[in-house]
């Protein structure tokens, strides 16, 4: 760049009169970009809200909970097989496999519970599900040896 050239102001600058106008409320699309940091989404869908550090301790809490009824269901249900002349090794796995089952199945409940918003779709919700109802199969085919 030479001395003698001016410099272009990159700032602001007012718009002069022939810079076109947005519509003044006349039924027409406005064809002006929308004000950045707006959230939009789909028409009947309200936006996804963040979950707060509350919602998620209680969340966390119920769920640690639950896992441990869950291993005491896990005990009582391996001693049951074992009872019934399941072989030992095939209650346990049995019982292994009904806890995981319960625990996939209660998070996603837990999950729904948190932020239904966020966490209720198939990616999340549908393969918690499908993983828990398959551990709880494989318990109850596993326990029938």
């Amino acid at each position: 760049m030479q001395a003698n050239e001016p410099q272009r102001d990159p700032g602001f600058r007012i718009p002069d009169e022939k810079s076109p106008q947005p519509p003044g409320g006349d039924g027409t699309l406005s064809t002006t970009p929308p004000a950045a940091g707006i959230e939009v989404a789909p028409e009947g869908a309200a936006p996804a809200t963040d979950t707060s550090t509350r919602d998620i301790a209680i969340g966390g809490a119920v769920f640690v909970v639950l896992l441990v009824v869950f291993f005491f269901a896990r005990n009582a249900f391996a001693n049951y097989l074992v009872r019934r002349r399941v072989a030992p090794s095939s209650a346990d796995t049995a019982g292994w496999l009904l806890f995981f089952g319960l625990a996939f199945l209660s998070a996603a409940v837990v999950l729904g519970f948190v932020n239904s918003t966020k966490f209720l779709n198939v990616a999340i919700t549908g393969t918690l599900l499908v993983f828990g109802i398959a551990a709880i199969a494989g318990a109850l085919i596993t326990g029938r040896r």
